[in-house]
């Protein structure tokens, strides 16, 4: 009876670590006042570990194998190498002075880095952890952005109101685009064909024609009861089937849906934490995870109803989110 009881026990135990590994993904938010990355568990919606990491983290992502995470120490002048098995920190890359944002090319080798004072990008090769280039670009560089197709290598600049465009075979900086005045992130499409820029004081999202690199349009936000001013565009997410960006509105604390399928109107504006920075999209784009920085948590999105579901307490000021899939996670 004892040992039917352990066997009982030992595959209750089993269970319930399938459960949670085959049902669940993880989110990883930085939070950049406490020095931490939070971990939440997708099918509680808890916080189940927390990591500590550099200072000031913000910019946050996973390599193409989800077998590290890469996250932007901005006041430790560094871009931390993280275990995604062990929780553990393997080494600091060489990243330049005050990493915000970054992105790693789909080679999976190369990252490219926004480095703030410096008004330069930095790539790195994750591999050999040595440096490649450092691109002179325009003041502030914040955004970062690498096309799906691995040609281009995007930096925004806060004070000089630039996408600058690196041919990433060179390495060498080709173009800029004017839009508006303090731009922040850039994302591109599925197909390559558009980049999408937020400007946070301008108050609208460029989207620009790769091909010509000239703006085709401006998306503007107007939330009843909200002062224009507090409308400040932040952190872009794309849905890979073309249909909705999300797009966070920063003080305004909402986060608006565009419909791309509709000539990029936006259809609705929900309510989220204080001062959203940026969200991160589920692998299957049923789930929205934003950061919500002065409020301290994340807000979940049903992509499906666009709605509003659960707030989760996190650290203090989160602002990056990248998620692990499900098939990921660490056994």
């Amino acid at each position: 009876m004892r040992r039917m009881f352990r066997t009982l026990a030992a595959t209750a135990a089993l269970v319930c670590l399938t459960s949670t590994t085959a049902l669940a993904h993880w989110v990883y938010v930085s939070n950049e006042k406490d020095d931490t990355v939070s971990v939440i568990d997708t099918e509680t919606n808890e916080v189940i570990k927390t990591l500590q990491v550099g200072q000031r983290p913000r910019g946050i992502t996973l390599s193409h194998d989800f077998t590290r995470l890469y996250v932007c120490a901005s006041d430790s002048d560094a871009v931390q190498v993280w275990d995604v098995a062990t929780d553990t920190l393997i080494h600091n890359l060489p990243s330049g002075a005050d990493p915000e944002q970054f992105a790693l090319h789909p080679d999976n080798k190369h990252l490219y880095i926004a480095n703030e004072d410096d008004a330069i990008a930095t790539v790195v090769d994750v591999d050999s952890r040595t440096v490649v280039s450092q691109i002179d670009v325009g003041v502030e560089p914040e955004g970062m952005a690498v096309s799906h197709d691995g040609k281009w290598a995007i930096v925004t600049s806060e004070t000089t109101n630039m996408a600058h465009w690196i041919d990433t075979g060179t390495q060498q900086l080709v173009d800029n685009t004017l839009v508006d005045q303090r731009p922040r992130d850039a994302e591109f499409t599925e197909d390559d064909g558009e980049l999408w820029v937020s400007s946070e004081i301008g108050g609208v999202v460029s989207v620009i024609d790769t091909a010509t690199k000239q703006v085709t349009h401006r998306i503007e936000f107007a939330i009843p009861g909200v002062s224009k001013d507090r409308i400040q565009p932040v952190g872009i997410e794309l849905t890979s089937d073309g249909k909705y960006a999300f797009i966070a509105l920063g003080p305004a604390n909402h986060i608006a849906v565009v419909d791309r399928t509709d000539d990029d109107k936006v259809i609705k504006y929900i309510l989220v934490g204080r001062r959203v920075w940026h969200a991160a999209l589920t692998p299957e784009e049923d789930k929205l995870y934003t950061t919500n920085g002065v409020s301290g948590d994340v807000t979940v999105i049903d992509v499906a109803s666009l709605k509003a579901e659960k707030t989760i307490k996190v650290g203090r000021f989160p602002w990056g989110a990248a998620i692990l899939p499900k098939d990921k996670i660490p056994q």
